[in-house]
């Protein structure tokens, strides 16, 4: 079990939610995980330091002054002896302290004194969840190498429904056994491509599209935790680099084409996530084109180079996964697409719905491959980014046995081997 013998500091903040984490403390203890909890002094108006210490069998520790801790350091003891600490439930109020390194008390001290991985599972009214600041720290926190799980829809404490309630304790214990278990991917490099293509009109005009980034940079993200090594090419996004992963900015799709066959050869995975623009003019203006000479102005456009097709085709061939928005007949023509240009697997959303669209947080696909189709429901799109590279890591493994099956093959049948 991944989570036998693991330290595991559980940082409880003041939230209704905070009543969900005496049962969670029993379902990591009962996986094997030493837990030690670590309270704020809001959370304790919603659960009690016995309960806790009940079901841990270890003092609750909330003071960040504490003279009875080692050296009369609390905070950098819990920070060294954890492997992981979780924030459950995270307040907006909390997800602002921590982006912002503020260190106040025992909790945000040792956060910003630790070099084991952070999960923090928000929760809070889910109005206060979509608002723009709760969504600038959990980028921010994410782009510091915070992992963020959740938050689920439903129905609220406050009686009201949407995004912000924090994941069920087996859910979180499931997210923190795939933190601690094995590395589907490692030893894996794994090329992405995310964003969109800017194609130059004159100096200050462009066709491009909505494309973000971040479906692409949660790919990244998923793959950097399966323990691959991740190389993200990124037409121009406001996105931070993830952390752990080298980050490749180009502009036009011929500098992404460009940069990605220059890395093939050494390539095992590639992921086209990046929304190319199909066309670009043929000639770019040296100055930017004039009102007055604009007139029933005509733009001429040439192909651009087709990426994901260039990979599928070349000699040093890796898994070759793409991705489609389409707006209409997804599958089928997601299908199409797979077939045409010799792919093994791709990732169709529908970006009419505007709850998955370009922009949005959210994301629902379908994964396609030569086998059929496997649906992927609506969640964040670092939720579909990790279910997405599941079934990456899965192909991995069935190529990797089919090429063990057909060397045995080949070995048996040279007549070289008796059994």
């Amino acid at each position: 079990m991944p989570l036998v013998g693991k330290h595991i500091v559980l940082g409880i903040t003041g939230g209704i939610a905070a009543y969900k984490t005496p049962a969670l403390v029993r379902q990591l203890t009962s996986q094997g995980a030493d837990v030690q909890v670590v309270m704020t002094h809001g959370a304790a108006q919603f659960v009690t330091a016995t309960t806790l210490q009940a079901v841990s069998g270890k003092p609750v520790r909330s003071d960040l002054w504490d003279s009875a801790a080692e050296a009369a350091m609390g905070h950098i003891e819990l920070a060294r002896w954890a492997d992981c600490i979780v924030v459950a439930p995270a307040t907006a109020h909390t997800l602002a302290r921590l982006a912002h390194g503020m260190a106040d008390d025992l909790l945000t001290a040792m956060s910003l004194a630790a070099t084991c991985p952070i999960v923090v599972a928000p929760a809070m009214n889910h109005m206060m969840w979509k608002h723009p600041a709760t969504q600038r720290n959990v980028e921010r926190l994410r782009g510091d190498g915070v992992r963020i799980v959740g938050p689920g829809d439903g129905p609220q404490a406050c009686g009201e429904f949407g995004p912000g309630r924090m994941l069920e304790p087996e859910t979180l214990c499931g997210e923190l056994s795939r933190l601690f278990g094995p590395s589907p991917l490692a030893g894996k490099r794994v090329l992405i491509t995310a964003g969109p293509t800017r194609e130059p009109i004159d100096p200050v005009r462009y066709i491009s599209n909505h494309s973000s980034g971040k479906q692409g940079f949660a790919v990244a993200e998923a793959a950097r935790d399966a323990g691959a090594e991740v190389i993200l090419i990124s037409g121009p996004v406001a996105l931070p680099t993830p952390v752990g992963t080298t980050r490749i900015d180009v502009t036009t799709a011929q500098q992404m084409h460009d940069a990605v066959t220059q890395r093939l050869d050494t390539c095992d995975i590639f992921i086209g996530v990046a929304a190319v623009a199909d066309f670009r003019p043929t000639q770019s203006s040296a100055h930017k084109i004039k009102k007055k000479s604009a007139a029933g102005l005509s733009l001429e456009l040439v192909q651009n180079p087709d990426i994901i097709a260039t990979v599928a085709r070349s000699n040093t061939r890796p898994i070759v996964v793409g991705f489609a928005a389409e707006t209409e007949d997804t599958v089928a023509n997601a299908r199409t697409k797979l077939v045409r240009k010799g792919l093994d697997m791709i990732v169709v959303n529908d970006v009419s719905d505007q709850r998955i669209g370009f922009n949005s947080n959210d994301n629902a696909v379908t994964v396609i491959t030569a086998d059929g189709e496997d649906r992927i429901d609506i969640g964040t799109k670092s939720e579909i980014a990790r279910a997405i590279i599941d079934r990456v890591a899965r192909a991995v493994e069935r190529a990797a046995s089919s090429r063990r099956a057909g060397s045995a093959t080949r070995v048996s049948d040279s007549g070289t081997v008796s059994g």
